[in-house]
């Protein structure tokens, strides 16, 4: 029986050009890990007779997952969630309002659950929900608006007033706030984001955590610029075992608290890639805030370093921890 790993393709409009490059890099070292034969493939899965393996460039969603067979994370280098919504930023935080609009997917509970791992904020499927909710951000300060889709911080603004709101609510779509919905959250001053994550590919496990920088994207807009990553064998509980306290420390537990959380809430979820940004900085009145800002279930812009890890790890068998 041949073995190959296959490059599914994500959803149209939100695939940025360097994300397709990664994948298509990064698939050929994990079928090396696997020990597989590498062969890029789209399209029709069934009736192949071959072991597949697939990396996404998106969560995927349980109907499509079962429709190209798999059925657990030695499938796929990614996750697996039940609905589309739970693969975004939108499931961090609870609504306006009891009356507020939301999909009926969506689930209340979790929200409710990571209330005291995340920042503050209000998940909108509405205008104007979200209007009601930037308002009450403004009473105090600023407040950062979120497209729940975009990745590496794109897309993303402050704004200082309600005239800056409305006309920040104008430029986006009205479809994509009720079909996806958008995240307003208080925005932090001397930020500082932790990455914490955690990898599977065949027996191999490693757990990391390490702070993010930024960079100019084409377009002059700041993005994701790499991370520095501290790597260690093992799952998130052999990650908290190496950090002392302090803030390295509270971000990993932050996670650690929202990874236990998404697999309490979300039935059918599975990930081989768990990826957290957990934001520290300081907020209103400046007082110091900590939490996460959002999940990552694919392949994505640290997975260089942590397949690089893994590699490492198959390598080097006397070390714990790679760097």
């Amino acid at each position: 029986m041949g073995s190959v790993i296959v490059l599914h393709a994500s959803e149209e409009g939100y695939d940025h050009s360097h994300e397709r490059v990664t994948c298509t890099k990064l698939a050929p070292r994990l079928a090396a890990l696997k020990g597989f034969d590498f062969k890029q493939r789209c399209g029709s899965f069934g009736g192949s007779q071959e072991q597949l393996y697939f990396v996404p460039r998106q969560t995927l969603i349980g109907d499509v997952a079962r429709e190209l067979g798999i059925t657990g994370e030695n499938d796929l280098f990614g996750g697996v969630v039940s609905h589309a919504v739970v693969a975004t930023k939108a499931i961090t935080h609870p609504l306006v309002s009891t009356e507020a609009h939301a999909p009926e997917d969506w689930c209340r509970n979790f929200a409710e659950r990571v209330g005291e791992a995340v920042l503050a904020g209000y998940a909108a499927f509405t205008v104007s929900d979200a209007h009601e909710a930037g308002l009450r951000f403004l009473r105090h300060g600023p407040v950062r608006i979120k497209p729940v889709r975009e990745t590496g911080g794109r897309g993303q603004i402050a704004v200082k007033s309600e005239v800056a709101l409305q006309v920040a609510l104008g430029s986006i779509h009205e479809m994509e706030i009720l079909r996806f919905g958008l995240v307003l959250e208080e925005n932090l001053d001397d930020v500082v984001t932790q990455s914490v994550g955690q990898v599977r590919v065949s027996e191999l496990v490693a757990s990391y955590y390490g702070t993010q920088g930024l960079t100019s994207d084409n377009a002059g807009a700041e993005v994701y610029g790499g991370s520095e990553l501290l790597v260690v064998r093992g799952g998130f509980d052999a990650l908290l075992a190496h950090c002392v306290p302090g803030a390295a420390r509270e971000a990993v537990s932050r996670a650690c608290f929202f990874d236990a959380a998404v697999a309490e809430c979300f039935p059918g979820f599975f990930a081989s890639r768990r990826n957290y940004d957990v934001a520290q900085g300081f907020g209103f009145k400046n007082e110091a805030r900590c939490g996460v800002l959002e999940q990552s279930w694919r392949i994505g812009d640290a997975s260089g370093a942590e397949i690089a890890a893994l590699e490492a790890f198959t390598l080097r068998t006397g070390s714990p921890t790679w760097g």
